[in-house]
């Protein structure tokens, strides 16, 4: 997928686009980045096609459901899926562990400082929701790591948007 492809999306349906596509990402599955979308609708924004925050706020919404749905998986069968994985990859065991008790004790500060650090910022949530931490401290803290990444990663495509697209285009 190349960026005309994306802008063709943008243009055909609409910012929705960046809500699939941001969704998908935030719950760890294949597919365009959204570190490459959300400039992209930064751009789209500062050019006049969408509002700047109707585009954050469904990015962040996004990455806020995507977040939950790996929490509650966690919650649910994050015990089933450790058991079956340390029998596999028993040499991780004591690693993953190791993760797991220094989540219990960062909490929901361990949390956002996760979800502003690529790769782990979209596994987090599956730990958390193991460790059964707290759901509204959760949320507060992913939706505040979550908006602050979105908030740069569309901000640096709607302020840097014009000398960015010249080079991709």
């Amino acid at each position: 997928m190349d960026v005309q492809q994306i802008t063709q999306y943008f243009t055909q349906y609409g910012a929705v686009v960046v809500f699939l596509i941001v969704l998908l990402e935030y719950m760890n599955l294949p597919g365009f980045p959204a570190g490459v979308i959300m400039p992209l609708a930064g751009i789209w924004a500062a050019r006049g096609n969408v509002s700047f925050l109707l585009v954050l706020l469904l990015s962040v919404a996004a990455g806020l459901l995507g977040s939950w749905i790996l929490y509650f998986l966690g919650r649910l069968g994050g015990e089933r899926f450790f058991k079956f994985y340390v029998k596999k990859f028993p040499k991780q065991k004591e690693l993953i562990e190791r993760n797991l008790e220094n989540l219990r004790e960062k909490g929901a500060y361990g949390v956002f400082i996760s979800k502003l650090i690529p790769m782990i910022r979209t596994l987090i949530s599956i730990p958390a929701g193991m460790v059964s931490m707290n759901f509204m401290k959760y949320t507060v803290s992913s939706l505040s790591g979550v908006f602050i990444w979105n908030l740069i990663f569309v901000g640096a495509g709607y302020f840097f948007g014009d000398s960015v697209w010249s080079i991709l285009a």
